[in-house]
Parts: C-alpha cells; structure tokens; sequence
C-alpha cells in the first residue's frame, strides 16, 4: 500500500526524516515507534501530504479521497456537536450516511453525541477524532497517537476498532504505547534520529533483535549465584529480579542451552525452576534505540 525510497526531510541541516525506506503492506496494521524526536509525525505528514519532501520518492496505492488522517490533537469546531462532526466527515467522504451513528457507537462517544464538542474532554476528543477517520471507509489510515490521550476503556474501544479494519483497510499508526503496539500490529517499524533502524513482522523483532534472557529461581543464597555467573564471559548480564529470581542475559541461545546449566551448577545453585523469559516490544525497542 505504501513504499518509500530514500525519504528524506530537513529543516536547514537538521533532518527531521532521513533517507527512510518504508514499505507497508496492504491490509496490514503497521506500528510506528521510537523515542521523542525519531521523526514519527514528520513521516506521517508526508505520507499524508501535509509537507513536501526534500529528496526521495513515496508510492501509495491509494487516492487521495481514499486517505484518512487522524492528528496527535484532533481540533473541531466548538459549536459543532459530535454527530455533526461526523457527519461532515461523512458527507465529505461521500460516504453512506447510515455509517455516522455505527462509528459514533463503535468510538464509543453515543451518549455524548449530541452534545456541542466544545464540552469534550481530551479523550473525547481523541474518540471523536477516530469516528471520523473511519467514518469513509479509507483504504489508508494514519493515526498519530490514536490512543495517547485515552484512558483505559477507551483504549480498549479504539484499539478493538483498529483490529477490527485489518484486511479491511491498511492502518499506519504511531504510538509511544508499545503494549498497544504489539497486541494490534503485525508489522512494526523503529524510528530514531529521523532513520528506520528496524522494519518487518513483529515476530521478527521479538525473536531476533533482543538478546537472549533467561529466568532461573532457586534456593537462598543467591549471592554466590550472582557472583559465579558474571565470571562468565558469554553472559552478558546478570539481575535480582525478585527474592529468589535471576534474570540472565546471555550473547547466544546456544551459549545458554549448552552452558547456563552447568554454570548454575558449578556455583552451587539450588535450582527451583528455569526457563527463557519472553521478550516483549518494550525490550526489544530499548535494546535497539539505547546507545
């Protein structure tokens, strides 16, 4: 649906997005992360055609009255109530007009509907911008922070409307949620500095971007444990995760599986249970964006 070459966007010397090489799927729910300043909303706007690119080339399979986009901080005429918002979406999408009160229902704003947006609230306001982004049945979504300002219920409303346009539509988002990130996206992207350090299946990144950890608990003392492992060069890392639970961090499966046992053994370790830990986003995100 999208592809990018080489795009790239600067401010003077400063290069807000810098040579990005994205490609996203069809149908797919893309998630877009990285650190404050890794060019997330920057990428966004010229995907949606708000800015201009200083270099590089982008091909979207899709019309510009087939594009919706969703702001970080979705702005409406105060006067205006939520259902007319909607529908102005509607009309201008040409869209039927039965799916106003279906969207309003699914963002979860029915009751506050016919009240004027002016009395919104952020997280209203957040829902009311998601109705009408999905109002017009895009095939190309953008969302920047469609959940950032929501509190638990309404996430899970949105986060099930996203869900719920895979293979419908193609939805590109940004979030600084990575648990968001992972339960809805199947492809992911890791910005920073204004590059793409990491694109393809989440599967892919969970499995191959963190280092190895494993979880070991056993009988006290630890202590003599701790001190054992860290004489050991392939580990790379060892941490008291709980009173009597070891999080170990090693450089390679195969390292671990023919010698974290007989490590464990060889300082006296009474083991409780062992097993490897399951890398979340979240870890694999710090691992490839800290220095």
């Amino acid at each position: 649906m999208v592809r990018t070459t080489g795009l790239t966007k600067r401010y003077g010397a400063a290069a807000a997005v810098d040579g990005v090489n994205l490609m996203v799927p069809a149908g797919s729910v893309y998630g877009l992360v990285g650190p404050n300043g890794a060019g997330k909303t920057s990428l966004l706007a010229l995907l949606a055609g708000l800015r201009r690119p200083t270099s590089g080339s982008m091909i979207i399979d899709a019309g510009p009255g087939e594009i919706a986009v969703l702001p970080d901080t979705p702005r409406f005429d105060p006067w205006l109530t939520g259902r007319e918002v909607v529908s102005l979406a509607q009309q201008l999408s040409g869209a039927a007009p039965d799916s106003v009160d279906r969207v309003i229902s699914e963002a979860g704003i029915a009751e506050a509907a016919g009240r004027a947006v002016g009395g919104y609230s952020r997280g209203m306001l957040q829902r009311l911008g998601v109705a009408c982004t999905v109002v017009g049945a895009p095939k190309l979504l953008l969302l920047d922070e469609p959940a950032s300002a929501l509190d638990p219920l309404g996430r899970r409303e949105v986060l099930n409307l996203v869900a719920r346009l895979r293979g419908v539509a193609t939805v590109l988002f940004s979030s600084h949620l990575l648990a968001d990130v992972q339960e809805v996206c199947d492809t992911v992207g890791v910005m920073k500095g204004g590059r793409m350090i990491f694109q393809g299946p989440i599967d892919r990144l969970l499995v191959g971007s963190a280092l190895p950890r494993y979880v070991v608990r056993c009988r006290p003392p630890i202590e003599p444990v701790i001190a054992g492992l860290r004489l050991q060069e392939w580990i790379a890392g060892v941490e008291r995760s709980g009173p009597d639970e070891l999080s170990i961090t090693v450089r390679s499966l195969a390292d671990a599986e023919l010698r974290l046992m007989a490590a464990l053994a060889g300082t006296g370790a009474r083991v409780v249970s062992f097993g490897p830990e399951e890398v979340s986003l979240e870890r694999a995100f710090l691992e490839l964006t800290q220095p």
